[in-house]
C-alpha cells in the first residue's frame, strides 16, 4: 500500500469517527500465548469461559484467519466530560461505568468498521474481516502493537494522546500493509491504578484477578456477589472506572466527540429508589440500546440492592423490604443483605422469622440466617 493510500486510510477512518488508527502484522503478538495461558490456568478469568474457548485462536490471529496478513486497529474516544468518581459519594444514586452511560458501542462501531473495510477493498482490493468483541481477538495487545497505546498496569490500553478512554475495533486484511511502530510502556514507577482498586483486584502490576474486579462482579458474574466484596462496591451498580479514571495520562484526554456515546442524562446519576422499582418492561425501556440491557433486570437489581445496602439511607428500606419478596431468588438474596445493613438487629430478626417460613431457596435462606 502506498503512503498516499495509507494517509487516505487514516483520513477515512477519522471521517468515520475513529480517533486513532494503526497497523500491525498478524504475527505482531507472538509470545502472548504464555501470558494468556498463565492467566487462564490460574483461573483469573472467573466464569468468563469465552476467554478460555479457542485460546489458540485468541493468541494468534493467523490461527483465527490464516489468509490474513495485516491488522488495522482503530480506536474511538469516549472520554467523559467529568470525573466519573465524583458520584461515588452520592450514596442515594447509582454509579454506572462511563462506557455504559451512552449507546452500546458495539452497535455503533461495527457498521463503521464495515464501511471502512469496504472503502479499503474498493481502493486496494483484498479481503477483510471486522471484529469488535465478536470473536477471539486480543484487541489490546494488537492495539499496542499497532501503536495506539500500551497496556498499562491496569491491563487496559493507555494512549499518550487520549488517555484511558478508547473503544477498540479491528479489521483483518489479506493485504500486506505498512506497519506502524509499536508503542512503548510509559507507566514507569506509577502505580496509581493499582492503589485505586477498591477490591485489590490486581495481584501484580499488569495482572488482574477478574474474580475480584467490580466490573466482573457486577456485569459478567451471574451469581450472588460474594459477601467479602459487597461493602467495597459502594454505589457502583454497573462496572467501575476507578483504575481508568486515576491514570495520570488522562490529563491529555479529550471529551469524546461521538454524540451517541455521550452519557444519557438519565444514566449519569440515577436514583437507587427509582431503579429498585424497575420491572422487566421498564428495565428494557430504560436501557434500550444500552449495554446494560444484556445483563437483564434481575442481575441489575442485585447490583442496585448492594448499593442500597451500602447507602446508609433508611428511606430505602421500603424498597429492599419489597424486593425481599421478589420472584427471583438472586434479587431476594441481595435484598436480604441490604436489609441486614440498614435495619436494627431486632427488626431484621423479626423479618427473617417471617420470611424463612416461606423461603425455599437455599441461598436466600442462608442470607437470612447469616446475620
Amino acid at each position: 500500500m502506498s503512503e498516499s493510500l495509507s494517509d487516505s486510510l487514516r483520513a477515512q477512518a477519522g471521517a468515520l469517527g475513529f480517533d486513532a488508527v494503526g497497523v500491525c502484522g498478524v504475527d505482531a503478538i507472538e509470545g502472548i500465548s504464555k501470558r494468556l495461558d498463565a492467566f487462564l490456568d490460574a483461573g483469573l478469568h472467573g466464569d468468563m469461559d469465552w476467554l478460555a474457548n479457542h485460546r489458540d485462536r485468541r493468541a494468534d490471529p493467523r490461527v483465527l484467519w490464516p489468509q490474513a496478513r495485516s491488522v488495522i486497529m482503530l480506536g474511538m474516544n469516549y472520554g467523559p466530560d467529568a470525573d466519573p468518581r465524583a458520584i461515588l459519594g452520592a450514596h442515594g444514586q447509582g454509579a454506572i461505568s462511563v462506557y455504559a452511560q451512552g449507546d452500546d458501542y458495539h452497535e455503533l462501531i461495527k457498521p463503521r468498521l464495515k464501511q471502512l473495510a469496504r472503502w479499503l477493498i474498493a481502493q486496494a482490493g483484498g479481503d477483510v474481516k471486522v471484529f469488535v468483541d465478536t470473536a477471539p481477538v486480543m484487541e489490546k495487545p494488537l492495539a499496542a502493537a499497532a501503536g495506539l497505546g500500551w497496556q498499562g498496569k491496569h491491563s487496559n490500553l493507555v494512549s499518550r494522546e487520549l488517555g484511558s478512554w478508547l473503544f477498540l475495533g479491528a479489521i483483518f486484511s489479506t493485504l500486506e500493509l505498512p506497519r506502524d511502530t509499536p508503542e512503548i510502556d510509559h507507566c514507569g514507577s506509577c502505580r496509581a491504578c493499582l492503589d485505586a482498586c477498591p477490591t485489590d483486584a490486581f495481584v501484580a502490576p499488569y495482572r488482574l484477578d477478574a474474580r475480584r474486579c467490580i466490573s466482573y462482579l457486577t456485569i459478567e458474574n451471574k451469581a450472588a456477589i460474594p459477601r467479602e466484596f459487597r461493602r467495597a462496591i459502594g454505589n457502583r451498580i454497573y462496572g467501575c472506572d476507578d483504575c481508568l479514571a486515576v491514570c495520570p495520562w488522562n490529563k491529555f484526554a479529550a471529551v469524546g466527540r461521538e454524540t451517541k456515546l455521550a452519557a444519557r442524562e438519565a444514566l449519569r446519576a440515577p436514583s437507587l429508589a427509582d431503579l429498585a422499582r424497575l420491572d422487566d418492561a421498564a428495565f428494557r425501556a430504560l436501557f434500550a440500546k444500552s449495554p446494560i440491557k444484556r445483563i437483564g433486570r434481575d442481575r441489575f437489581l442485585r447490583n442496585v440492592l448492594i448499593a442500597i445496602g451500602n447507602s446508609g439511607d433508611a428511606s430505602l428500606v421500603a424498597e429492599a423490604e419489597r424486593l425481599a419478596s421478589d420472584d427471583n431468588p438472586l434479587v431476594r438474596g441481595a435484598a436480604v443483605w441490604a436489609l441486614s445493613q440498614l435495619l436494627a438487629a431486632e427488626r431484621f430478626t423479626s423479618l427473617a422469622t417471617h420470611h424463612l417460613a416461606h423461603e425455599h431457596d437455599d441461598a436466600v435462606r442462608a442470607e437470612w440466617q447469616h446475620n
